[in-house]
């Protein structure tokens, strides 16, 4: 067992893991709602401004130093960027063509390159039970993937184009989260660089509303505005906060690992709210992932090493 299957397992890492999953598990809904008279980029605009303030303010009320420096500056743009700008706008256009479930089936293979990526530049070492358990887990997002293409009642193309989207959002999230890894980022305060990176994707998220849609536009639905706080304030400020803390503790390839429940969680919500209804190949996808997760948190725990007497 290595060092970050042995990290994975302790409470500071794990609880975090349950509850980012949880909290993310239910965004894909809530992001749905968002869809309408706000042009996505705005909606990704405001839902920054949000979470931006948040971390400067909770930065501000923990005394976290926020003079980062011209190295800090840089590092902060290039994790934001990907992570703020690119990533979401890329999910925010693709529900446009696909139905949320389908984006966060597809956001599952981010395991894929978290692993790839942070093995050849991170030199974290792949076990074989670790390939074993994501390779049952991918399976199973990839039955869950054809059930939903099944059911989708968009044209091909429509859902060509979307699932083109989610992959560029799901190339940009782990191009941010090997940047997390890297020593020089673990090294400065999580949360004096969250709030930096947040703010140099929502200066571009901004920016690129602007020049695409003009002025902002606002929607004054109560549910768009209860949406959009707990976008920002959970999903995003408090979420990347544990989010970023797990990928330095246990890299890339295993924090991915919320990604493959993120899903069932999102499937379930469907089941209350939208009526979603389960075929089996639906109920066999959901039972993979979750069983090549279980082999590889499995595998961990019995590889623990015995304590000395």
């Amino acid at each position: 067992m290595t060092e970050h299957d042995r990290a994975f397992l302790k409470p500071r890492v794990f609880i975090p893991f349950i509850i980012i999953t949880l909290i993310w598990g239910s965004t894909w809904i809530v992001i749905k709602d968002q869809l309408g008279a706000v042009p996505p980029a705005w909606s990704v605009t405001y839902r920054y401004i949000i979470a931006c303030a948040a971390m400067f303010a909770y930065a501000a009320a923990t005394r976290v130093p926020l003079r980062i420096g011209r190295e800090g500056h840089l590092l902060a743009i290039a994790f934001g960027l990907p992570q703020f700008f690119l990533n979401f706008n890329f999910v925010y256009g693709a529900e446009l063509y696909i139905t949320s479930g389908v984006v966060a089936i597809v956001f599952a293979l981010l395991l894929v390159p978290n692993s790839a990526l942070s093995w050849l530049f991170l030199k974290h070492r792949l076990t074989a039970r670790f390939l074993a358990g994501s390779a049952v887990a991918v399976f199973g997002v990839l039955l869950l993937f054809l059930n939903e293409i099944r059911a989708a009642a968009v044209a091909p193309g429509a859902v060509l184009i979307g699932i083109g989207l989610t992959l560029l959002g799901v190339l940009s999230a782990s191009a941010s989260n090997v940047l997390q890894g890297t020593e020089r980022l673990r090294a400065r305060p999580i949360i004096s660089m969250l709030a930096w990176g947040m703010f140099y994707g929502t200066a571009a998220n901004g920016l690129f509303a602007f020049v695409l849609f003009g002025p902002p536009v606002i929607e004054y639905r109560i549910g768009y505005w209860v949406g959009l706080v707990y976008l920002g304030l959970f999903a995003s400020a408090l979420a990347f906060a544990l989010y970023f803390g797990i990928l330095r503790e246990v890299g890339p390839g295993r924090a991915a690992y919320s990604s493959l429940v993120v899903p069932i969680i999102a499937m379930a919500f469907s089941t209350a709210f939208e009526g979603y209804r389960w075929s089996s190949l639906a109920v066999g996808g959901c039972l993979l992932a979750l069983a090549g997760l279980f082999i590889a948190l499995k595998s961990a725990r019995s590889a623990a090493p015995a304590k000395q007497g």
